[in-house]
């Protein structure tokens, strides 16, 4: 029962989103509210599942209202214009090469397995280009997402370090078997990256345009521009990400410091400070608020119990006569499961009871790790209404989340069969 419950929670929720029947705001805080009501779970039992749920996303929703913040308050100042200006002259109004570009970029950046500093840092430099060559506004957080994908089954990741904690292993027999499969996901991006890239030249053509991005600013943007700030800027900059990347300081601790520090640094004068977050507000209200709103959604599947019931019916589901297939149907599923499961909930709830299966089936436990990690809050976390910085994502390419899915959602469980094809034929999974 707890079971149905929590798949209608998520089959409602995306059927509302999808169809934009109601804001997605609405949707992941009334879906489960109601539903739980309805099942009989008393109005307290709910809000405390709803509080714990917020107390988990609670770092996450710091993290991110500030870190919009600080990466606003550096578009503002100008720090990315450089940036910005020689891709503009490098591409010449080429989408295909700006697409290319995009996917790229994204895979170098996301080495550090940090999904929000990725799509803070990418997106703020290429969302200016893509509405200047009025590319798709879909493309840009669909191919950012894709790109991440493959690069995420990094070790330093979380969802590699909840795999790797959960199978007591390491990042020898976990990952490095996995790696040709990598290569295989980025040959895919890369190749998604050309299709697009010609599909929007093809539409839009080599735009021949003369883009002078000082030019394009506006009055007000232009009076909170601080050129002579921009190697101090980038210095603070560079710094903040070796500080997340080492974890020197915590990250909501750190962003809060350094959106703080960046706003005084260049904008001293009161009047400026109010004008600067006053015209940031309503997005950063925007990404805290759906984060807040996810705790609760999740909150409430966690705390009933319908999470795990889920995953129990999940691997009941797999008949016998097909148990040897086992590792290739966890790798194929793996990318849709992270629409229904919280990586804590899939990597602690569902990966221990797949990989006591694979055990009693004289199979190596370690490939049902490298099976899930082929789609599940890897190539699926850009996806998923139940990881923060998804939210973050479409926010900042100002897109709905609906409209993100249907683009890209077929597209990306591509990668994860690819490389699942990839891991079978050089020995990672096993049939």
């Amino acid at each position: 029962m707890l079971a149905l419950l929590g798949f209608a929670i998520i089959l409602i929720f995306l059927i509302l989103i999808i169809s934009k029947k109601v804001s997605v705001i609405v949707a992941l805080v009334l879906t489960p509210v109601i539903i739980a009501l309805i099942a009989g779970f008393k109005p307290l039992e709910i809000g405390q599942y709803s509080l714990e749920g917020i107390k988990q996303v609670a770092p996450t929703g710091i993290l991110l209202m500030f870190a919009v913040l600080y990466f606003a308050t550096m578009l503002d100042a100008g720090l990315f214009d450089p940036v910005i200006s020689f891709i503009i002259r490098s591409v010449k109004g080429d989408p295909l090469k700006v697409i290319l570009g995009t996917a790229i970029l994204s895979m170098i950046v996301h080495l550090d397995g940090d999904g929000t500093a990725t799509f803070m840092i990418v997106l703020s430099a290429f969302l200016p280009i893509y509405k200047a060559l009025k590319i798709n506004k879909l493309v840009l957080p669909g191919i950012v997402a894709m790109s991440v994908g493959p690069i995420h089954l990094v070790p330093w990741s979380g969802t590699s370090a909840r795999a790797l904690s959960v199978l007591e292993t390491d990042s020898v027999h976990l990952f490095t078997p996995n790696l040709p499969a990598i290569g295989a996901g980025i040959l895919w991006v890369l190749f998604v990256a050309w299709y697009w890239g010609m599909r929007e030249r093809k539409k839009l053509g080599v735009i021949d345009f003369e883009y002078n991005h000082k030019e394009e600013l506006t009055t007000d943007q232009k009076e909170l521009r601080r050129p002579k700030l921009i190697l101090i800027n980038a210095i603070l900059t560079v710094l903040l990400i070796v500080s997340l990347m080492e974890g020197w300081i915590p990250a909501p601790v750190l962003f809060v410091i350094a959106s703080m520090l960046v706003l005084q640094i260049n904008y001293p004068k009161l009047a400026d400070q109010k004008k600067v977050l006053r015209s940031h507000g309503n997005n950063i209200f925007l990404v805290s608020s759906l984060i807040f709103a996810a705790g609760i959604f999740s909150g409430i599947l966690n705390g009933s119990g319908m999470i795990d019931a889920m995953a129990t019916s999940l691997v009941q589901l797999i008949p016998d006569e097909q148990s040897n297939f086992l590792p290739v149907l966890t790798a194929i599923t793996s990318m849709p499961a992270s629409l229904l499961f919280t990586p804590d909930a899939y990597y602690f709830g569902v990966l221990p009871v797949l990989s006591e299966s694979a055990s009693q089936l004289n199979m190596d436990t370690i490939q049902m790790g490298r099976a899930a990690l082929l789609g599940q809050m890897t190539v699926g976390f850009p996806l998923s209404p139940l990881t923060a910085s998804t939210f973050l994502l479409i926010g900042l390419a100002e897109v709905e989340l609906g409209d993100h899915q249907r683009h890209t959602f077929l597209w990306a469980w591509g990668t994860t069969i690819v490389m699942a094809i990839v891991a079978v034929l050089t020995g990672s999974l096993s049939i």
